[in-house]
């Protein structure tokens, strides 16, 4: 399974402002920093935030800031937001599968899929971003005043 890339996005957004303490980086340094467009950065941004997971202020002394709710985020939560609950695979497309009513790989892909976010529930964003992986992120990101 692949995630989609605003899944992917958001996720290390969400580990970006872990790490980032005091500091609110705003949507263009952000996605600056992940070598994403703005564009894409800021639709993710404005999900986030309509979650309650993000805040964003905008102008001076603006920016981005992790909210408690999106510091205790649930991972598999999370991924299942950004991803849907659409199946693996599409049997009912413009051309349907003549297998569609008696096909066993369709149950056996949901159950993987369940057992794949499963596997991510317990999993929080504080947890994403423990050692060493926080002091890791604080190297990549640019952060004020960097070039």
């Amino acid at each position: 399974m692949r995630l989609l890339r605003s899944t992917d996005l958001a996720l290390r957004l969400l580990m970006r402002l872990a790490v980032a303490g005091d500091a609110s980086p705003t949507t263009r340094e952000v996605a600056g920093d992940m070598d994403v467009p703005y564009t894409h950065a800021a639709k993710v941004v404005a999900e986030l935030q309509h979650r309650g997971l993000v805040d964003a202020r905008r102008g001076r002394g603006g920016g981005l800031t992790l909210t408690g709710k999106g510091r205790t985020a649930s991972v598999g939560a999370l991924v299942r937001t950004f991803e849907g609950d659409g199946d693996v695979v599409d049997c009912e497309g413009a051309t349907p599968c003549p297998l569609n009513s008696a096909c066993r790989l369709r149950g056996a892909l949901r159950r993987a899929q369940e057992a794949f976010f499963a596997a991510l529930d317990p999993v929080t964003v504080a947890d994403m971003v423990a050692e060493p992986t926080g002091t890791l992120l604080l190297g990549i990101s640019r952060g004020p005043g960097a070039e």
